[in-house]
């Protein structure tokens, strides 16, 4: 049996495939809008793309959200980054970070806002994918810092993006009963159709195409590719984060898992303590 067969992403269940067609003509129609970027993160990568930009400029933009603006603080304070000089402000942390990096980061620390809803049943599902989300970008900032030649945080916007497709897919079940009232299933519709519609909206986000294929390919554990990549990063990450549970993906035989040769890393879990306190302060910061 392939890893594939072991994780069932199929769409042969004939309701999945009707809620696919009618999911994906509601997004065509706009009944159901994809997300949209937040608004500082849009700024940003807008300001970013200009060469004429400089640190001041992204500054200015960032200190609007004040908790865009503490969590970079932290971000650029923490051993993370071991600074030898604490950093007072903005600015300043910009000019350890990079302009490069921020843009990234600032991305990846607004995606929070949206996986949050009004309605509590739809706001837990959310929670929960944001925690997963948080835990597999946290595991792929400190493989790609430890192990790796990708970028680390290229590498935790990759984690934090490669569930995204699961909020359309969670809006469209809140007014059918058939699918919030059945859980189950539900989780059947979000492991079968999350991944099209995630490579749909980070298409729609003008995210490069290295980032755009991680939801849709990161199950893939038969992939083949020349060489590593982010897809591969969130792929092992993923498998990580359920060490030690009962999730069906703890049962996978990492042997059989081409990605991990390609990225170079061993396929027994051997972490010292610093892994997981990297892992820990990673998930503090993107947190909040």
């Amino acid at each position: 049996m392939s890893n594939n067969e072991r994780v069932d992403v199929s769409l042969s269940n004939p309701l999945i495939e009707q809620v696919r067609l009618d999911l994906l003509e509601a997004i065509e129609n706009d009944s159901i809008v994809l997300p949209t970027l937040p608004e500082v993160a849009l700024e940003i990568r807008e300001a970013a793309s200009d060469p004429d930009v400089n640190v001041g400029m992204l500054a200015n933009i960032i200190e609007n959200d004040s908790s865009i603006a503490t969590r970079i603080l932290r971000i650029a304070n923490s051993s993370l980054l071991r600074g030898f000089q604490p950093i007072p402000d903005v600015k300043s942390a910009i000019g350890r970070i990079g302009l490069g990096y921020t843009s990234t980061l600032v991305t990846t620390l607004a995606m929070q806002q949206i996986f949050l809803s009004t309605k509590e049943a739809l706001n837990q599902r959310m929670r929960a994918i944001w925690m997963h989300s948080t835990d597999v970008a946290a595991i792929c900032n400190t493989l790609a810092r430890s192990h790796t030649r990708l970028n680390p945080e290229m590498a935790t916007l990759a984690g934090i993006v490669h569930q995204v497709g699961a909020l359309p897919v969670l809006s469209y079940a809140v007014g059918r009963g058939f699918l919030r009232d059945h859980p189950d299933l539900l989780d059947q519709i979000l492991i079968s159709l999350s991944p099209e519609v995630g490579s749909r909206i980070l298409e729609a986000w003008g995210f490069a195409d290295e980032l755009v294929m991680v939801p849709t390919e990161h199950m893939d554990f038969d992939r083949e590719v020349p060489e590593a990549d982010y897809v591969d990063l969130v792929m092992v990450a993923n498998l990580h984060s359920y060490v030690g549970s009962e999730h069906p993906l703890a049962s996978v035989d990492w042997s059989t898992v081409s990605a991990f040769e390609r990225l170079g890393l061993p396929v027994t879990l051997d972490a010292d303590d610093g892994y997981h306190q990297q892992i820990e302060q990673m998930q503090s910061l993107l947190r909040g």
